[in-house]
């Protein structure tokens, strides 16, 4: 009823004019409005505004201090590494709740986690895809107590001990399946210097890269059985060991890969073959 009163009044008075901005025309509606609420009701005493002052004003209360926001909700499990998938990126939720059925409350901005109606989470939303966005307060505490240490500071560590020491760390940093292992065995490996000494470590570390076995364990057994301390038994190679020089008829040599493709034709007794006629 309330639209036909307005094309009655309004709309239908504007028919005729012109506009040439937005402006313009929200003026004349404006103008015309005012007319169309003050005017008197014919069967009740007043008119729409004082119906307005009188009955909804009062009761009216005041707008939310934040607009309306669009929001979507999906239900993720949270991950054994305490995290929820969203559009294609992790966040973190407290490591208790692992395997748990977590509620998520999407927006443009932000993301919110619940478990049981309970807020758990929240998060700035980020849209790269593949990455992570995790809070210190998520992870269980072993994780916390590396989380100071970068892969950075672990070599610049070891480069204090020796070159060897770097060495050893960078191979465990890039032979781990996970970071946090490859921290985990850094840590350790670093913490053997307050038990043997710097010098000590330095030359085991160098012992187990010359067996081509720089692990933990390894170095461990080396400063145990004192083999640090007697470098005579396991002499370090400082270049690379020459290629050994072997004859036989199925070794080209490096004479070979240097001549000319008129020399390799068919002719040489080793590389020619007598294949079959294909009809």
């Amino acid at each position: 009823m309330s639209v036909l009163v307005v094309q009655r009044w309004i709309l239908a008075r504007l028919r005729n004019r012109q506009f040439f901005a937005l402006g313009e025309l929200n003026a004349a509606i404006s103008e015309l409005l005012i007319h169309l609420n003050n005017r008197p009701f014919k069967k009740l005493q007043g008119s729409r505004a004082s119906a307005f002052e009188s009955i909804d004003h009062p009761a009216m209360k005041p707008l939310p201090a934040t607009a309306y926001e669009y929001a979507e909700w999906l239900r993720a499990k949270a991950n054994v590494d305490y995290h929820i998938e969203a559009d294609r990126h992790y966040y973190s939720v407290p490591h208790a709740l692992v395997r748990q059925e977590i509620e998520v409350r999407l927006t443009a901005t932000t993301l919110e986690c619940f478990f049981k109606g309970r807020r758990i989470a929240a998060h700035i939303r980020s849209y790269l895809s593949g990455k992570f966005t995790t809070l210190a307060e998520h992870m269980p505490e072993s994780h916390r107590r590396h989380l100071q240490w970068t892969p950075g500071r672990l070599l610049n560590w070891g480069q204090k001990i020796g070159p060897g020491a770097r060495t050893v760390v960078q191979w465990q940093l890039e032979n781990r399946p996970h970071p946090e292992q490859g921290y985990r065995a850094c840590l350790g490996l670093l913490n053997l210097a307050k038990s043997y000494g710097e010098e000590r470590l330095e030359a085991a570390c160098r012992r187990a890269l010359t067996m081509g076995s720089p692990t933990r364990k390894r170095i461990i057994a080396i400063l145990k059985a004192k083999l640090d301390q007697h470098p005579d038994l396991f002499p370090v190679a400082q270049e690379a060991a020459p290629t050994a020089t072997r004859s036989h008829t199925n070794v080209r040599g490096a004479q070979y890969f240097q001549s000319t493709p008129d020399s390799t034709s068919g002719d040489d007794e080793t590389c020619s073959f007598n294949l079959p006629l294909i009809h």
